[in-house]
């Protein structure tokens, strides 16, 4: 397969029906496939700045990305269904390139802002967590990093499928690589992304530990207002490292965060079980290496009931009923 820029189709196979939402990568629509019977998809439409030397390396690389997993058919990854371009632009020196994705209903923020009182009960919140993780697992195996995970950027269908989206900040990583420090939403971003240290693929499971903790409160777990002010809030749950796991590299100084305690999550999180407080901490560790992966915390004991009884509920959450997953997931969606 070639990752080069070639597209199948033009823009007027689409016939777009509203705006999903934009950000610093884009406008997504909701759209109608004229030429698959009017099935619907989400587009992302991306103004790309032409240089003397044609189209960014970013967006190539991005793109490349995203057809290396539309290969796997991953069911925890949003598939891409097409590329297409509306115009080339040549004095303004921008090309308008679509994304065509499969649309999903709605993410992980709406969901939960939808889902009544008193919010997902646990087993609900186990499913959506074991979907997510086999998501973040099947990139970490194939070493990519998606260093943008939080609820807006996890879809989840009305039949309970959950999916990882938005590919924009993700990249292959390898250990002696230098990754760029302007990565993953604030309250999602790791204490070695703040501190301006080097990082890898530990850095989405410490987003999936603050998206899991969120899950039972439904509202973010740490909401800092600057880096400096999130890093106190990431201390006063997880307590003050020590001088010598400190990165030397660090954009602040130690002394500034010495003398918090680590919290009780029992007490912070009361709605959480204790498997899975014990998870979180695995997740939320502040020394990297020491953190759990992605395949590990799949075979958590927070986790074992799914051996030998995959769950087999229904819930209503939104006047939706739903069907959660077993251990591989949900059944594949026909095409």
């Amino acid at each position: 397969m070639s990752f080069g820029l070639t597209s199948s189709s033009t823009a007027n196979n689409y016939e777009e029906i509203g705006v999903i939402g934009s950000g610093a990568y884009g406008t997504v629509y909701k759209a109608r496939d004229l030429v698959n019977e009017g099935q619907s998809v989400a587009i992302k439409k991306v103004n790309v700045a032409l240089y003397d030397d044609g189209v960014p390396a970013t967006l190539i690389r991005e793109i490349a990305l995203l057809r290396q997993l539309e290969m796997y058919e991953h069911p925890n990854v949003v598939r891409l269904l097409d590329i297409c371009y509306a115009k080339r632009l040549e004095k303004e020196k921008q090309l308008i390139l679509y994304l065509v994705f499969e649309y999903i209903e709605q993410d992980l923020f709406e969901y939960l802002d939808k889902c009544p009182a008193p919010g997902l009960g646990p087993d609900r919140i186990k499913d959506i967590m074991y979907q997510i993780l086999n998501g973040v697992d099947f990139l970490h195996s194939n070493r990519i990093v998606h260093r943008d995970l939080k609820p807006q950027n996890i879809l989840i269908t009305n039949s309970g499928r959950v999916k990882l989206a938005d590919f924009g900040l993700a990249r292959i990583y390898e250990d002696s690589r230098v990754l760029t420090s302007v990565v993953v939403t604030l309250w999602y971003r790791s204490p070695e992304v703040l501190l301006g240290a080097s990082y890898a693929s530990w850095v989405d499971i410490w987003s999936c530990g603050c998206i899991f903790a969120e899950l039972h409160r439904r509202k973010p777990f740490l909401r800092g207002a600057s880096e400096a002010d999130q890093l106190s809030k990431i201390f006063s749950v997880i307590g003050s490292p020590s001088e010598s796991e400190w990165p030397e590299e660090s954009y602040f100084s130690c002394n500034a965060y010495a003398g918090f305690k680590p919290a009780n999550l029992n007490v912070l999180i009361p709605e959480m079980a204790s498997d899975a407080c014990e998870l979180l901490k695995a997740m939320l560790r502040f020394n990297p290496r020491l953190r759990i992966t992605a395949k590990e915390a799949l075979n958590h004991v927070y986790f074992d009931e799914y051996v030998l009884h995959p769950p087999i509920y229904e819930y209503e959450c939104s006047n939706e009923l739903n069907q959660s997953t077993s251990r591989n997931g949900t059944k594949k969606q026909a095409k």
